[in-house]
């Protein structure tokens, strides 16, 4: 059975008071319809096509980046009306799944299970029931369970209104059948539009199966409406991700001081402190303990690797027993290697730094080659930049660095190098030698120390 898989994101999303197009606010670094197109493409459906309205021009660079077409339906007269739009998406497709663009949550089980749970001339229904079931389309069924119609809010009476399942508005429907339906749609309701979810009703006078699968997790359909609503869909998204974490062997502080944007594969045995955060494609190894407010983003992590408080690690690799920060920076393109260390209000960048080598303190290390064994003192910079061009640094194995020194690239420091303290080097350091510049040192008899004016 062919599926195609139309998404409405044409909303103008007046109740989140932004400038931005509902459908682009973010969800664990994501934008909400990108979350929905993720989903949708597991599904491997024949065509794909967004529907999209106010604010196209913003989810249109993000639909061309995903290879995803687009419809424009440049008036909003409801969902059916939307659906009418994408016609030509689905019509020679055997089935179609309707998806939302502002609802991030839906798991690929539940829709496969959807797509599954009827032939493809029966129309099938995603929906969930709720305490408080206001503002959502009741099922509504007869005698016998079976579904009759899904009844708006606003044309709802109180029998009706009293229903807890609700419609999720996520259905898939035989596509020539509701090609030909679709013409049969009116606007004769509350809100003037015309409703995908008369198609029920329409589906039971032509005698079509109707099959539901009701989601346990509300959230799985839960829209976002308001900025009240995308916090609370956050908050959930993080808390699945913090109980898949502790089931695959991960200790975390406090679960609800998580965030995790994109992929994260872990090992066994890892600890990670409150406000972490990891973007992106992140891999960590077993035995890692992870400090309080970190930042850990596109980078790959060893064993036994200690990551102190407030470090911020991005689009690098850390290799096995290195010790990071606190306040430490690792810039793109760092790679650490085994039993290194990094220590606090360091920064790193574009740096290849080799076995056991340590830069402890409040130094900069950009655009260097560094072997291993290598001892960096605190304040060290290597001056990488010469107003229009980079250049790079190369330091031998078991050099030794002293405080306060300074690196001027293009420059090498040959193996086994000592650099005294205070020294701006020029020129390339011979190997097994003490280099450092001198000045003299000075002692002015008789100076004042100036004296605050008084005002």
């Amino acid at each position: 059975m062919s599926l195609s898989i139309v998404i409405l994101a044409a909303g103008k999303g007046t109740r989140m008071k932004s400038a931005m197009t509902k459908v682009m606010h973010e969800l664990a670094g994501r934008p909400l319809v990108e979350h929905v197109i993720d989903t949708a493409q597991l599904l491997s459906p024949r065509t794909m096509a967004v529907v999209c309205g106010n604010g196209a021009e913003q989810v249109l660079p993000l639909l061309d980046a995903k290879g995803v077409s687009s419809i424009m339906q440049h008036e909003q007269h409801g969902t059916g009306h939307a659906v009418m739009q994408a016609i030509s998406v689905f019509e020679n497709s055997d089935q179609v799944l309707v998806l939302y663009g502002d609802v991030p949550l839906t798991q690929f089980s539940t829709l496969d299970s959807l797509i599954n749970c009827g032939d493809s001339q029966s129309l099938r229904i995603l929906t969930t029931e709720l305490t408080d079931p206001t503002g959502y389309g009741r099922i509504v069924r007869d005698g016998a369970d079976n579904v009759i119609r899904i009844t708006e809010q606003k044309d709802a009476d109180q029998q009706t209104l009293a229903i807890r399942e609700v419609n999720s508005g996520i259905m898939v429907l035989p596509s020539k059948w509701l090609t030909s339906s679709l013409t049969k749609l009116n606007n004769n309701n509350a809100q003037g539009e015309y409703y995908l979810t008369d198609m029920v009703a329409m589906a039971v006078e032509d005698g079509l199966a109707i099959n539901t699968v009701c989601c346990a997790d509300n959230a799985e359909v839960a829209g976002v409406n308001t900025r009240q609503q995308l916090a609370e869909l956050e908050r959930h998204y993080q808390l699945l991700q913090a109980n898949e974490l502790m089931v695959n062997g991960v200790t975390l502080a406090d679960p609800s001081r998580l965030d995790v944007r994109g992929k994260l594969q872990t090992g066994t045995d890892i600890t990670v402190d409150v406000n972490v955060i990891f973007e992106g494609d992140v891999t960590i190894a077993d035995n890692v303990d992870i400090g309080a407010n970190c930042i850990i983003k596109d980078s790959i992590i060893g064993q036994g690797v200690t990551i102190l408080p407030n470090s911020i690690i991005e689009l690098s690799q850390v290799g096995d027993n290195v010790n990071i920060g606190p306040f430490a920076r690792l810039r793109p393109g760092t790679v650490l290697s085994d039993d290194t260390k990094i220590g606090n209000f360091v920064e790193v960048k574009n740096a290849n730094i080799g076995k056991g080598s340590k830069v402890n303190h409040l130094s900069y290390i950009g655009d260097t080659d560094m072997g291993s064994d290598v001892n960096i003192g605190a304040g060290t910079i290597t001056c990488n930049y010469d107003g229009a061009n980079k250049h790079r640094t190369t330091i031998g194995d078991n050099v030794f660095i002293g405080s306060d020194s300074q690196l001027i690239a293009p420059i090498t420091v040959e193996a086994g190098a000592t650099i005294g303290a205070g020294t701006t080097l020029r020129k390339d350091a011979p190997e097994q030698a003490l280099t450092l510049t001198k000045s003299v040192q000075k002692t002015v008899i008789g100076w004042k120390r100036p004296v605050k004016v008084q005002k």
